[in-house]
């Protein structure tokens, strides 16, 4: 199977509402085991995306919060962008409430712990890079086509 046949099988699997079920609950805790097995140098979903580990202190508690995120790298910006998704299922993740209340965070990125800072898109921005995120996992477009919440997007920027 070519690395494109086998790209186009997990889309069209993360787009069903039974993967939106599971994954939650699966990927996340992998990832951090692998994460963690690997002194932060690979994510086990990266394999399917790009992933960086965002820590965020919790938007009401103050404590920091580790989560294993899909982002978008964007190498001309020197950026990465943050797709709030949620497996396309209703309620916004809690890591946005996090970058919204505490915009700035770290991420381990490829074995780097980088400081960056969150910004909420919106507007044309918002419109370009969903555009752009769209073309780089088309399954966010059968997330958003689930819920009535229009799904967040931040861009980090390093500090």
């Amino acid at each position: 199977m070519s690395p494109s046949t086998g790209r186009r099988i997990v889309q069209k699997v993360s787009s069903t509402r039974t993967f939106a079920k599971v994954a939650p609950h699966v990927i996340p805790a992998l990832d951090k085991a692998v994460h963690r097995l690997t002194r932060g140098r690979t994510l086990l979903s990266a394999q399917m995306l790009p992933g960086v580990v965002l820590t965020a202190k919790g938007a009401r508690s103050g404590q920091a919060r580790t989560t294993p995120l899909a982002c978008m790298p964007e190498p001309d910006r020197g950026t990465w962008l943050l797709v709030g998704s949620n497996f396309g299922r209703p309620g916004h993740p809690a890591w946005t409430a996090n970058l919204l209340a505490h915009p700035d965070a770290e991420i381990s990125w490829k074995g780097e712990t980088i400081a960056v800072r969150a910004e909420r898109l919106t507007g044309e921005e918002r419109a370009a890079a969903w555009t752009a995120a769209l073309a780089f996992w088309p399954p966010y477009a059968s997330y958003q086509a689930r819920i009535e919440r229009e799904i967040r997007l931040f861009r980090l920027t390093r500090r």
